[in-house]
């Protein structure tokens, strides 16, 4: 949790990223439902830090098209096997990151927020891995820009597939307790990412947000097949 807290905190997203495989290895319990509420805490911490360089424009447009995403998300939870989910996620996002780095350059728009708003909605519910398409949206915004974005997105969107979940009986009292055990290590994390917060500044924000969104992709691909 505190490595994860650590990249999401210098690069506006991962903390889901590292914490998800490795959790779920340790305790497949703390998947989705804990994590996404230690999840919701993270990017409260960094939208107080970069409050003044978020997009609420954009924030808003991902946000509507994260209730659909969120509702497919756990329709299908309950419909197909969690190899499957996590199989189209990761192919979803690797193609994704194949055409950003061809060179094409999909812009804050409200089609593509839409559009990235839902498929976040649905990476988010059903593997807790949710920042991968806002990124590559604003990954050519300036660093405080995408992170403090990317919070004020991940405050309400994780709050979001919460509500959807436990809607669905899939988070509880259970899952409120694992979350707040959770917490230390996104605090340590988040400390020691100011910074690591700079060094992406220096010109490394768009190769890290391809970087990071690939590694997400390859992670899902990867715990389909195992």
């Amino acid at each position: 949790m505190a490595v994860g807290s650590l990249l999401q905190g210098a690069v506006g997203f991962g903390l889901s990223l590292i914490a998800a495989p490795l959790v779920t290895l340790i305790e497949p319990t703390l998947v989705p439902g804990p994590l996404l509420l230690a999840a919701l805490v993270l990017p409260l911490l960094t939208a107080r830090r970069d409050r003044s360089w978020i997009d609420l424009r954009g924030v808003s447009w991902a946000l509507v098209g994260r209730v659909p995403g969120s509702v497919l998300g756990a329709t299908l939870l309950a419909t197909l096997s969690p190899r499957s989910v996590s199989l189209a996620v990761g192919l979803v996002v690797l193609a994704g990151v194949a055409m950003t780095a061809s060179g094409i350059h999909l812009r804050p728009r409200r089609s593509t927020l839409l559009a990235a708003g839902v498929v976040s909605g649905f990476m988010g519910t059903t593997a807790a891995i949710g920042g991968p398409p806002i990124a590559l949206i604003y990954q050519h915004a300036e660093g405080p820009r995408l992170r403090g974005t990317l919070a004020g997105y991940f405050v309400v969107a994780a709050a979001i597939s919460i509500a959807v979940l436990a809607a669905a009986g899939r988070f509880g009292r259970h899952d409120v307790i694992a979350g707040v055990a959770l917490l230390p290590g996104v605090a340590l994390g988040y400390v020691a990412s100011h910074r690591f917060a700079r060094w992406v500044d220096r010109g490394f924000t768009r190769p890290a947000v391809l970087l990071v969104s690939a590694l997400a992709a390859l992670v899902l691909v990867v715990r389909a097949f195992l």
